[in-house]
């Protein structure tokens, strides 16, 4: 399949809802800076604190300025899915 043919399947014109983890601790506080994603920590069980990011996104430039953002708080960006139909029920859950 051509690269272009399965990125124009892709939809990234409209709303879709995002779940990104980035490492470290990062305040619900920013959620208003970040286009209203809900922000949750990671489980305590894990070695290294990490911050899941949940929320509706207009479009991938939003994506892209939540992910600029990101960098620019010095977060690393340890995932980015894109959560599809069966999935945006339970989006708020942590992965």
């Amino acid at each position: 399949m051509n690269p272009m043919q399965s990125a124009r399947s892709f939809a990234f014109d409209h709303e879709a809802v995002y779940r990104i983890r980035v490492g470290g601790h990062l305040e619900a506080g920013w959620s208003d800076r970040l286009a209203g994603m809900t922000i949750s920590p990671g489980t305590p069980d894990e070695e290294l604190p990490t911050t899941t990011l949940v929320g509706e996104l207009r479009d991938q430039a939003s994506l892209a300025g939540v992910l600029s953002t990101l960098y620019e708080l010095h977060c690393p960006i340890l995932s980015v899915e894109r959560l599809f139909a069966g999935e945006n029920a339970a989006y708020a859950a942590a992965p």
